[in-house]
């Protein structure tokens, strides 16, 4: 037998005896640390993106097509930045009773998924802002399920637009 045989056979004997209660955790790791934050800064970024895109001059300089391709480059990245933290919440966090709390959760975080793409895909400051409304949402569902109340307040970076915050 080889030897993960071995040590999956004596863990067995050793529950077996010890009668050990089955224990689960809401995700890989139960850390339990989880925060929206670091999705709303990246959907923030998407918008930034969009408006210094909207800012660029119309010609074909070099350096113009170099600040357009640095943009492009960091937009798509903070999308995708902000899909996989919202894929964190909704598969590690979000639980059943979540949802039945806020029955509209997963199309909701569907529809976030969704507008990453779409503001990946265009430069039209609407789809970043959709992105940036449904993160919010998010965000203040979030809160909620810990019982924490928000804020939305006008956040501090060069967007102007709005962010969630937990009243603390």
């Amino acid at each position: 037998m080889d030897s993960r045989g071995t040590i999956a056979k004596t863990l067995d004997m050793i529950d077996a005896r010890m009668h050990f209660e089955n224990v689960y955790a809401h995700c890989d790791i139960p850390c339990g640390i989880y925060d929206p934050h670091a999705a709303q800064v990246a959907a923030h970024t998407v918008a930034r993106m969009d408006m210094l895109i909207a800012a660029l001059p119309k010609d074909n300089a070099d350096e113009t097509r170099n600040k357009f391709a640095r943009y492009v480059a960091v937009k798509e990245q903070h999308a995708e930045i902000c899909k996989h933290e919202i894929r964190v919440l909704w598969g590690d966090y979000f639980k059943a009773e979540h949802k039945t709390n806020h029955p509209d959760l997963n199309e909701l975080i569907w529809g976030t998924l969704k507008s990453a793409s779409k503001a990946k895909q265009s430069t039209n400051i609407a789809d970043a802002d959709d992105l940036l409304t449904n993160v919010m949402k998010i965000a203040e569902i979030f809160w909620e399920t810990k019982g924490v109340k928000t804020k939305r307040v006008k956040a501090f970076y060069p967007t102007e637009r709005e962010i969630v915050y937990p009243v603390v």
